[in-house]
């Protein structure tokens, strides 16, 4: 069963985005759009060396190639492409790694939302036993692993 062929999405009565539904996921074109989406969405821009310099002031590395005209756009990573440690990993392919707090765990049916305060904030997806093995809770300094090949940038 599909609910619809093709989205219509308003924000503020204007028209934001008209996709399907799986492009509306993989390439939201506004923050609003994405958050609403459940997808972790940072405002940046391309830079020639394939990394996204986010309006913080952090860069998160990607696997495309830098773009033949840098602009404006949104770095887009899935929750549940986001993984959590309890220590700095050393050894890996994630080519973003950065330190957070957790803010807030939330259940969302069969796994748990972590909301990770850091440069940039962040929203993981893990299993109730991955949260319990790691010692997760409010208050609780982890580590923010992506691996450049999760990171889409949206040009806008």
């Amino acid at each position: 069963m599909s609910l619809a062929d093709r989205v219509l999405v308003l924000e503020d009565g204007r028209t934001v985005q008209y996709a399907t539904p799986a492009e509306l996921t993989r390439h939201p074109r506004s923050p609003w759009v994405a958050r609403m989406l459940g997808r972790n969405a940072w405002p940046g821009k391309s830079t020639e060396e394939g990394t996204v310099a986010l309006n913080e002031g952090t860069s998160l590395a990607t696997a495309d190639p830098g773009p033949e005209h840098p602009g404006p756009g949104l770095a887009v990573v899935g929750p549940e492409a986001v993984s959590l440690h309890t220590a700095r990993p050393t050894d890996g392919s994630p080519r973003n790694v950065w330190p957070g707090t957790i803010r807030e765990i939330t259940t969302q049916g069969a796994r748990l939302r972590v909301l990770v305060a850091g440069e940039p904030d962040v929203v993981a997806e893990v299993t109730p036993s991955a949260a319990a093995d790691l010692g997760l809770a409010e208050g609780v300094r982890v580590w923010v692993s992506v691996k450049a090949t999760e990171v889409t940038f949206v040009p806008l």
